[in-house]
């Protein structure tokens, strides 16, 4: 009950008590992101979301167009220089994410949940074990287990383990605890940068 529909009625009361104070922090961050570099204000991404239907992700752009063909593709490093100025202060106060809101209210996302991966990264939805696969079985969030537990130093098949757990134990308190944890983490900006491959090496690890 609480996963199919009462999560799903918190996420669309929370994302309309959310977007209406922060539609002028997002007016603000759109001028900046046009006046500080060429390129679209919105950057758009496919991704694997709810049983396994691909979905377009919101960001505001935070890297310079065409990063991802560029050295390091989907991976950053500290101090990448692909990142924009501005692009750098979003990022460290996770305001890049707030377009996500609007996922959130197209069904496409949750709050809570595990973070979708790319249509490609770290393998295709079909290279994906059948228990791997039970990610998908909730909507994707713009924070998760996964996030808090490691974030972006996490590896892939580690990541999925935590996402999975997260599937078999979600309940409105864990979810509680984790939109906390999350905002600990933005303050902190704990764990918030690639430090280099997180798909392992060793093909035996996805199992």
């Amino acid at each position: 009950m609480y996963k199919s529909i009462i999560k799903r009625y918190f996420d669309i009361i929370l994302a309309i008590l959310i977007l209406i104070p922060t539609a002028p922090i997002m007016l603000i961050a759109a001028i900046a992101i046009k006046l500080d570099s060429p390129g679209e204000v919105i950057f758009k991404q496919e991704r694997i979301g709810l049983n396994g239907k691909t979905f377009w992700i919101y960001k505001f752009r935070t890297m310079c167009v065409g990063a991802e063909k560029m050295a390091g593709g989907v991976y950053e490093s500290h101090n990448d220089v692909r990142v924009t100025k501005i692009g750098n202060v979003l990022r460290k106060s996770s305001i890049d994410e707030l377009p996500q809101l609007i996922n959130i209210l197209k069904g496409e996302m949750s709050f809570i949940g595990p973070r979708p991966p790319l249509t490609y990264h770290p393998w295709k939805y079909e290279e994906y074990t059948k228990a791997q696969k039970r990610m998908f079985e909730v909507r994707p969030g713009i924070s998760g287990w996964a996030q808090i537990n490691g974030r972006k130093a996490v590896e892939w098949h580690k990541r999925i383990k935590l996402n999975v757990w997260y599937v078999d134990h979600c309940s409105l308190g864990l979810d509680i605890y984790i939109f906390f944890m999350t905002i600990f983490k933005i303050f902190t900006n704990a764990d918030n940068e690639n430090t280099g491959a997180t798909v392992s090496a060793d093909k035996d690890a996805k199992n």
